[in-house]
């Protein structure tokens, strides 16, 4: 063969050889375009396969956190304090703050006498939407004192005078004083803030002003500032120097109860829980003998019932308040006492009748308006002034209604019959004082009232010494 044709046949087949190195090049490549979406889809039906079968953990429940409810009383009441909002620094409170700060004290002994009573008081205001600054209001009152008695003849955590006690339905009777009645005068002191509240227009430091003075005086201190132009909030009112503090003093307190590490008071806890429950009585019960039967301190159910005053259940609502752990064990003890068995917890015969004829505290009395009165003629009836007749009544002006009751105190009543009666009925006697003895045990001791026995002793002091002389006056 010639070199040409070598050459030819030579170049003949390296072409055919390129030519099917291309075939395989090009088949290669369409090969490897192709196979990505056939894996790819293989292995989405993999998964979608093994997905239907593997374990799939639940989503976490995520539940909202439960506010839990305070332990504490005092926690409780801080959680419903509304009054310091809007109130800067000012130097009326920081007066009252720093004495609160200074006598520790106080706050110590009438948080220690209201836990008995400030559980019960939270939840009535909580249940009216009111600002929870308002159960700090006994102390400032009474500090939580259900037998306080003021110079102005006020009474109970509330002090609330005779006069402004019936109108709000607080029963007075020989037997029994509402105003004294832990349930009852709540009720009624909260109504009567909710209506001053109302009466000046959602202020509630103008109505604490007007419980204090009398909606008369703060209104006519309105007045005045209007016609001056002056501002007319409480800060600014001319009012008396005891209502000027009285304010104040429960914003202080307040701040002091908020943080009270801060001023170096010491509150002992008191478990967010009643203290008591109410007992339904149908009998005419001794609370001493009620008191030994229920395995009760005598002293505790007195606290908690202090609105009978003769320590029986007379004139008053047909329940006993007692501590709730021991509410259930009495009610089912009652219902099942036998008629017979029931006269052991009733008042000895001759104690009642002796309580019955008692004469009313000496100097103590009621007018009731008639028609044609006005304050100038019923004051000189009865020998005293239409100045203390306003004060003790809380009248605002002049105006009287016919049918209205007045308290009276001092001067000259007309005599009448029942009174020299109840007066003859009345003998006194002399008793030592002993070692460790108080008004309130004297008192305890011969069945009388403890103001009274201040009232028959003028000059005894405020303490008691032992070889003291008291005059203690008794029913025959």
């Amino acid at each position: 063969m010639s070199s040409l044709s070598r050459r030819t046949s030579h170049s003949v087949a390296l072409r055919r050889l390129a030519q099917a190195s291309a075939l395989a090049l090009a088949a290669t490549l369409v090969g490897c375009q192709s196979t990505p979406r056939v894996d790819d889809s293989e292995h989405v039906r993999a998964q979608n396969y093994q997905a239907r079968f593997k374990y799939k953990p639940a989503p976490l429940a995520v539940k909202p956190v439960e506010q839990q409810a305070p332990q504490d009383v005092w926690e409780r009441m801080r959680s419903g304090f509304t009054l310091q909002g809007s109130i800067d620094v000012n130097p009326r409170i920081e007066q009252q703050r720093l004495w609160f700060a200074s006598n520790p004290s106080f706050l110590k002994t009438a948080g220690e006498r209201g836990s008995l009573y400030l559980h019960y008081i939270v939840e009535r205001l909580e249940e009216r939407d009111m600002p929870l600054e308002l159960a700090l209001l006994p102390a400032i009152e009474s500090a939580y004192n259900p037998m306080a008695y003021s110079h102005a003849h006020a009474v109970g955590l509330w002090q609330f005078i005779p006069s402004t006690g019936r109108h709000f339905n607080l029963r007075q009777t020989n037997f029994y004083d509402g105003r004294r009645d832990i349930t009852a005068s709540t009720n009624a002191a909260l109504d009567y803030l909710t209506r001053l509240h109302d009466m000046f227009n959602g202020d509630w430091l103008l109505a604490l002003a007007a419980y204090n003075s009398g909606e008369g005086t703060v209104s006519r201190a309105i007045e005045r500032n209007e016609r001056l132009g002056l501002p007319t909030d409480y800060w600014n009112l001319p009012l008396p120097q005891e209502t000027r503090d009285y304010v104040p003093k429960l914003l202080a307190l307040s701040q002091v109860v908020m943080t009270p590490q801060a001023y170096g008071v010491n509150l002992s806890p008191i478990a967010n829980e009643p203290y008591f429950e109410a007992v339904a009585i149908s009998d005419r019960l001794d609370l001493s003998r009620v008191a030994a039967f229920a395995n009760i301190d005598e002293d505790e159910l007195i606290q908690l019932n202090p609105a009978f005053k003769k320590r029986m259940t007379v004139d008053g609502p047909q329940q006993l308040l007692v501590p709730t752990a021991k509410a259930q064990l009495l009610s089912s003890s009652l219902s099942n006492l036998k008629p017979e068995e029931l006269v052991s917890l009733q008042p000895q015969k001759a104690v009642f009748e002796a309580a019955l004829a008692e004469a009313p505290p000496a100097g103590t009395r009621s007018y009731k308006v008639k028609r044609g009165d006005n304050l100038g003629s019923i004051a000189k009836a009865n020998r005293v002034s239409i100045k203390d007749l306003q004060s003790w009544n809380r009248l605002p002006g002049n105006r009287l209604q016919v049918g209205q009751v007045l308290a009276l105190r001092g001067g000259n009543a007309p005599s009448t019959a029942a009174n020299r009666v109840a007066a003859a009925k009345q003998r006194s006697t002399q008793y030592k004082v002993r070692k460790g003895d108080s008004y309130y045990l004297v008192a305890k001791r011969f069945n009388v009232e403890m103001q009274h026995l201040k009232r028959w002793n003028p000059r005894s002091g405020k303490a008691l010494k032992p070889g003291q002389t008291l005059t203690v006056y008794l029913a025959h």
